[in-house]
């Protein structure tokens, strides 16, 4: 397995080669911010330091890092017919994100996720699917949009039919899907073939393949595994390690800078974002994956999830 580094020359100074377009199907939330000293015990209370409302959802977060990168987004999501599914749909579209795919549903709230970060910037979060539970993908429109885009981009926030309708449209438009199958859930056999590019962290890789993943080399066993199942290209995120990519068989490890936490809320998020422009922009796996950490890297030094979303040209500088 070769090494990398998260910056280097061939990295930082190659110019994109084209626009990347990316539709993504996803979650929308509104997130509840509590920051405070510790999370309470089993029925204990503690004061909070601070409270916020923040945009997120993993499918919000993923268009949002893909577009701050420079590339041209579409979302297909739903919110409720509230004042948090507005503000939600107004911060994607002051980013750039095409919403006209963006469904509102009335007598449903839009999706919440309430989290509780710590000081050293580790989070618990619970989340209330709300409009999420109830999206509903156009088809016709959803197979318009894929037929122009170089990438569609999946996670498991929404109904399981919803994700296999996704990937089976994705089929018909030959359009390549990356999938971060979190929340991790069963992964039908049918579906592994459909996934051009599989982004898992440790955690969602032990269990998709009931292998311990405490090291790089334990990475790529994994990922070697799940190429296997009919997957084309495997992303193991390793946390403050890093990444182990294997694409055509080759398998890369690229080690994650050292920086000081403040929150890691959206830090895969805005890793995957990322990393699928510079694919759809014509790089190659293990150049597009040290981008990512370094993208997620300056996300962990912020406080949020959409607003800790670095843009391309901070992760240039």
């Amino acid at each position: 397995m070769t090494s990398s580094h998260p910056m280097n020359a061939t990295t930082t100074s190659s110019p994109a080669l084209k626009t990347a377009r990316v539709a993504v199907v996803g979650s929308l939330n509104m997130d509840v911010v509590l920051t405070l000293a510790r999370v309470p015990a089993a029925g204990e209370t503690v004061a909070a330091d601070d409270l916020n409302y923040l945009p997120g959802g993993k499918g919000g977060n993923q268009a949002v890092a893909c577009a701050r990168h420079g590339a041209q987004v579409s979302l297909f999501g739903s919110v409720g017919a509230d004042h948090h599914g507005q503000t939600l749909k107004s911060a994607l579209q002051a980013d750039g994100v095409n919403v006209e795919h963006v469904s509102e549903h009335a007598g449903v709230p839009t999706g919440t996720a309430v989290i509780m970060v710590e000081p050293d910037g580790q989070n618990r979060i619970c989340v209330v699917p709300g409009a999420n539970a109830g999206l509903v993908l156009p088809e016709a429109a959803l197979l318009a949009v894929l037929a122009q885009s170089d990438y569609l981009v999946l996670q498991f926030e929404t109904p399981v039919a919803v994700v296999q309708q996704a990937l089976q449209t994705a089929q018909k438009a030959g359009c390549p899907v990356v999938l971060n199958p979190s929340p991790v859930r069963e992964v039908p056999d049918a579906w592994w073939p459909w996934i051009h590019t599989l982004v898992v962290n440790e955690h969602e890789a032990a269990a998709f393949t009931a292998m311990p993943i405490e090291s790089p080399q334990a990475a790529e066993q994994a990922a070697r595994a799940l190429l296997a199942r009919g997957v084309q290209q495997v992303v193991v995120t390793l946390g403050a390690q890093g990444a182990v990519a294997v694409a055509q068989g080759a398998a890369s490890f690229h080690p994650a800078p050292v920086v000081s936490v403040v929150d890691t809320t959206a830090a895969g998020d805005t890793f995957l974002g990322a990393m699928v422009t510079r694919l759809a922009e014509g790089s190659a796996l293990a150049d597009a994956v040290p981008w990512g950490i370094r993208a997620a890297s300056l996300c962990i030094g912020k406080a949020g999830a959409q607003p800790s979303i670095p843009t391309r040209e901070q992760v240039q500088a």
